[in-house]
């Protein structure tokens, strides 16, 4: 346990003054620390990496690190699953499978988070035959308000695990994942700029082509930068000159550099734009998949991401467009577009659809509201889902109009955590409690 102090998250973007701070070093201790701080009429959230751009785990009271609670549990060869403690971040686990011949069918493009954050918000990849992280998971231990642990999969308690399949934290704090694996693999990444229009044109039959597939479109150019990965026999890595070239000097270091310049004179912003969009570098590689499908994210930034029917993302993202050079937005993040297949899980923004989905970003420590505002407008019009970790602006009457097993869910959730144990104000905000 740790004095008060402030916490922030990656992006500095959100910040709170826990009462107390706490790093539970078992289950039975987090066990004994939910109960305790529910008998005395407390609450408490949990926070991972930190890697929310919304105040989902932000309060005033106990905040519980699962740092300590990570590793894998039990590997069941026979199913090829793996039972992974809830703190474990999605870099280590990489390493962790790869040990035991297992790999992750698939993950996004940042691995800092830890699993519980992952499969709590619906966290993707890409690639239209796959669906988010959660889709992965085969079943769940969680630590009620009671201190309890109960267990949940599609055969035991399936309404309860329905619902934690992607549930904000707000059902118990998860303690273990089991997820379901995949013999590891190879991925052959191939990277190259395009131009944008025949990027959009050629989408549907890449998203066939490759098993993964998505661009960056920075504003103002007419270049996309596409990354397309596919399974091959063996491993060809970049050099470690030319990886400490692209990812450090270049998409780091001169990129962090122009964005500091942007930030102290946004007019900048479309010239620093149009000259990243020639600069990205092309690549063509293979590695093992834990080493490919992440990218380096040192350059600290704010996001929103909206989930859109993926017929409506070629003309979601025309309108993006049209919008930043209409009103001339100070921007020079790219815009990041990606395809998930939908699932069945309650909470998830790919509730019964498959999605294109667009994120867009402004660098830490520049005024976002107003891009973000005109952008989420778009996304709404094409009838868009938010990502419950990313930035948007709904409240409870607007979401729930957008899930169809939205009352079913609450009312899991209030059957399992009555007296708000686990809620803070942004779920009250966003679930209407």
């Amino acid at each position: 346990m740790f004095a008060r102090k402030t916490w922030s998250n990656w992006s500095g973007g959100v910040t709170c003054r826990p009462g107390q701070f706490v790093v539970p070093s078992t289950v039975d201790a987090l066990s004994d620390l939910v109960r305790e701080t529910a008998t005395a009429n407390g609450k408490l959230r949990v926070v991972g990496a930190g890697h929310s751009f919304t105040p989902v785990v932000a309060t005033e009271h106990t905040l519980v690190s699962l740092a300590r609670i990570s590793g894998i549990a039990e590997i069941d060869r026979e199913a090829g699953a793996a039972t992974v403690l809830a703190g474990t971040t999605i870099r280590d686990l990489g390493g962790l499978l790869g040990k035991h011949g297992l790999a992750l069918e698939n993950q996004g493009d940042i691995d800092s988070q830890a699993i519980a954050g992952a499969v709590s918000t619906g966290t993707h990849g890409t690639g239209i035959a796959f669906g988010s992280i959660s889709t992965q998971v085969r079943a769940l231990t969680l630590v009620l308000a009671t201190g309890e642990l109960l267990s949940c999969s599609p055969t035991q308690e399936p309404e309860i695990f329905k619902a934690a399949q992607v549930s904000l934290g707000s059902l118990g704090v998860l303690a273990r994942v089991r997820l379901q694996c995949v013999p590891s693999y190879v991925l052959r990444d191939v990277r190259k700029n395009v131009d944008l229009n025949q990027c959009l044109a050629d989408f549907e039959d890449s998203c066939r082509r490759h098993r993964h597939f998505e661009f960056w479109w920075f504003p103002y150019s007419d270049r996309a930068a596409t990354k397309a990965l596919d399974i091959v026999a063996s491993p060809r890595p970049r050099s470690a000159v030319k990886r400490v070239l692209a990812d450090k000097m270049l998409e780091t270091g001169l990129f962090w550099a122009a964005s500091e310049a942007v930030r102290l004179f946004p007019g900048l912003s479309r010239p620093v734009a149009r000259f990243a969009s020639r600069a990205i570098s092309e690549a063509d590689y293979a590695d093992h998949s834990h080493r490919v499908f992440p990218s380096p994210r040192d350059v600290r930034f704010n996001e929103m991401e909206y989930a859109v029917p993926v017929e409506r993302g070629p003309d979601c993202l025309r309108e993006l467009k049209a919008y930043i050079e209409r009103d001339r937005v100070r921007v020079h993040f790219p815009i990041e577009y990606r395809v998930v297949a939908g699932d069945d899980i309650w909470l998830s923004p790919f509730y019964r659809r498959d999605s294109a989905v667009i994120s867009v970003h402004m660098y830490a420590g520049m005024p976002y509201a107003d891009y973000f505002a005109g952008c989420e407008a778009i996304f709404r019009n094409h009838r868009g889902r938010p990502h419950w970790g990313k930035i948007h602006n709904l409240t409870a009457h607007e979401l729930q109009d957008m899930y169809p097993e939205w009352h079913r869910f609450h009312a899991v959730r209030r059957r399992l955590d009555p007296r708000g144990v686990f809620m803070n104000d942004h779920l009250a905000k966003i679930f209407g409690a």
